[in-house]
């Protein structure tokens, strides 16, 4: 038996896949399947089954191009409602895997319909856990995501309450040295505290994880629904997406066409500048948002532009264009990009510099937009006199700038005031906007 974990830093996403005698079977797989294709045939092993513990808010998976190309059966919990063909597995349910045994348990609490998969080795020894989004190195699962999405709906309340249950009715009775393998990791949005390792074990867990600790459901409630991070725009149609079933990977990119910088562009769609903030600046479309690809931006790709929405790409080069085109795609987005523009020439639309020296002796000349979270505001506040509005919030509430002044956009380092001073540019073309940028860190 051999267990392989896959690791997308940018979605904070983990995936697996257990090869026993021939036979493989993966864990929440991402949306590319070649990486699980290379090492089963790496190990001349056939993947048969895909185990899918809930349908995925964050990132869209590929179980049913599994099924289409591969035959291999996608194992669900009955609740979850799949439009796709699939098997059910419910709690204590088993399934053979070479010489290995997967048994279903059902775990609610991040969502209604959720399902871990205990790996029972070749004696039948409880060997790992695959738990999804239920139990997280160091957190569990937020509750607050399956309102309005999903087959099955449930209030943050409930589902709060029902992972208190999981916690301590499936989690805790296990042996300690059982491994945890979650599928998410530090960084992740379906957690609020997660570990900066990407597994565990039981018996860690029930040591350091705060959910173990915390004995009277009422607490335990109001811990987990407190502090939740912000929820993108994204989630609720990949949780769709997922639920029935991703087209093909290859297939779905091919279809996407490459575009001149003279081309002409339907005026409702937006467009996306993935180029560096540098770039960007010298020189870019009209009204384009300058999301750059660097860091998270699968998260604010799906924050910033709403779900079934047509837009542009800007790139840098065909390194970039097919890098862009990836990353788009494990959100379900690459259905939606009606071109993509290399800008090799200039682009007509520059943005100006800021005198940082002139801000930081005169910042009362300007009107500044402090665009972090609420939770870091709080915890840090930088300019006092800043209009604090988060960036996913930022293009619903432009009305509450001061636009009689030059408009400076910040936030913590750098990457995200691009994009806000790149929204605020659109809105208000009569105005001065700067980016703060990376002198933020001199504040």
């Amino acid at each position: 038996m051999e267990v392989k974990q896959f690791y997308d830093q940018a979605l904070a996403h983990a995936s697996y896949i257990i090869v026993s005698d021939q036979a493989a079977a993966l864990v929440d797989p991402g949306r590319d399947p070649q990486p699980y294709l290379d090492f089963a045939q790496e190990h001349k092993a056939t993947i048969v089954a895909v185990f899918e513990t809930h349908p995925h808010a964050d990132f869209v998976s590929s179980h049913l191009e599994f099924y289409q190309k591969q035959g291999a059966t996608i194992y669900i919990n009955s609740k979850m409602g799949a439009d796709y063909p699939h098997q059910t597995l419910d709690d204590g349910e088993q399934v053979q895997i070479g010489r290995v045994s997967i048994q279903a348990l059902f775990t609610p609490g991040h969502s209604p319909d959720h399902n871990t998969y205990l790996l029972l080795d070749e004696t039948g020894k409880p060997h790992s856990v695959y738990t999804g989004d239920s139990l997280f190195v160091g957190d569990v699962g937020r509750p607050d995501l399956r309102e309005a999405a999903g087959h099955l709906r449930s209030k943050r309340e409930e589902l709060a309450q029902q992972m208190y249950d999981t916690v301590n009715t499936v989690f805790r009775p296990m042996e300690d040295n059982v491994i945890v393998y979650p599928a998410h990791g530090a960084g992740s949005l379906c957690g609020k505290n997660m570990g900066p390792e990407m597994f565990s074990t039981i018996g860690q867990e029930k040591q350091q994880n705060w959910a173990f600790k915390i004995d009277d459901k009422n607490r335990f409630v109001e811990a987990l629904l407190a502090d939740q991070p912000f929820v993108p725009q994204y989630f609720p149609y990949a949780v769709e997406v997922n639920r029935e079933g991703a087209t093909s990977f290859k297939e779905s990119l091919a279809k996407i066409p490459l575009l001149t910088p003279d081309s002409s562009l339907a005026a409702d769609a937006p467009v996306v500048d993935v180029r560096s903030q540098e770039k960007f600046k010298r020189g870019h479309l009209p009204e384009a948002i300058n999301i750059q690809e660097e860091g998270k931006f699968e998260t604010w790709l799906g924050t910033l532009i709403s779900p079934e929405t047509p837009f542009y790409l800007v790139v840098d080069n065909e390194e970039q264009l097919e890098r862009t085109l990836r990353r788009a795609a494990k959100i379900g987005y690459e259905a939606y990009v009606k071109g993509v523009i290399i800008a090799e020439e200039l682009l007509p639309q520059t943005s100006p510099a800021l005198d940082v020296a002139h801000f930081k002796a005169h910042p009362e000349e300007y009107t500044i937009v402090d665009i972090r979270n609420t939770s870091e505001v709080a915890g840090n506040t930088i300019f006092p006199q800043a209009t604090s509005i988060p960036l996913p919030e930022l293009s619903n509430r432009v009305n509450e700038i001061d636009t009689s002044q030059p408009i400076v956009v910040h936030c913590a380092g750098g990457y995200r005031s691009a994009a806000g001073a790149s929204i605020l540019e659109a809105k208000f073309p009569d105005a001065k906007i700067y980016d703060l940028s990376e002198a933020v860190k001199e504040f």
